[in-house]
């Protein structure tokens, strides 16, 4: 988990314009996996709104407004879940407030069911 962390704070550090969209997906599908069995109240939101981000992500144009509506919305959730997470709740809040600050609050976002209903990747066995 500690490189998911270091790869994405430092793409949101960059500056995650300075990010290409298919390194953000690949970095999205990462986490997808890492999340895919976890149970805590909260996680299936990020794991719809991941799939929503990086089915913008693989699109040749994505949405600018979407991704950072995304953005926000993942970091709010994930600042929120931290303090019920076994590990790295300091790691998960400072990624939470990086994702907020980099996203922009959309609340009339939609949520993207076909990318929720089909996450690309599957979390990887041991």
């Amino acid at each position: 988990m500690a490189v998911k962390f270091a790869g994405t704070m430092n793409a949101i550090n960059r500056g995650l314009d300075a990010t290409k969209p298919e390194k953000g997906a690949d970095m999205v599908e990462d986490w997808e996996a890492a999340l895919a069995d976890i149970d805590t109240p909260g996680a299936k939101g990020i794991l719809r709104d991941l799939a929503s981000l990086r089915k913008q992500l693989e699109k040749g144009e994505p949405d600018a407004d979407r991704v950072h509506a995304l953005l926000h919305r993942l970091g709010t959730a994930t600042t929120k879940i931290a303090d019920k997470a076994d590990k790295s709740q300091d790691k998960l809040k400072a990624l939470g407030e990086a994702l907020t600050e980099a996203g922009e609050d959309a609340p009339d976002e939609e949520e993207d069911v076909a990318a929720a209903a089909s996450p690309k990747r599957a979390r990887k066995r041991a």
